[in-house]
């Protein structure tokens, strides 16, 4: 067991979890139960995403990728550049 990602928060590493799910990577997200002790335990460092060993690298690079990817901008504008609601 390897840790892949370590995420800022619980929402992050279920987007993380998901994210490896798609390319076909089995994850989970270590210390999920532990997130509603924060005051008795360390704020920091009690959730990762744990790959097996063997898929490591290969999540490794799933992320990065993630990490650096540009958003893309679907949302219809105007011809003045506002966002149409």
């Amino acid at each position: 067991m390897q840790v892949a990602y370590e995420p800022g928060n619980l929402i992050e590493a279920h987007l993380v979890k998901g994210l490896l799910a798609q390319a076909g990577i089995e994850s989970w997200v270590r210390g999920e139960h532990l997130v509603g002790a924060i005051g008795e335990l360390p704020a920091i460092g009690l959730l990762a995403v744990m790959v097996a060993d063997e898929d490591a690298e290969q999540a490794r690079g799933v992320i990065e990728d993630w990490s650096h990817a540009t958003p893309i901008d679907d949302a219809p504008q105007g011809a003045d550049g506002s966002f149409l609601a």
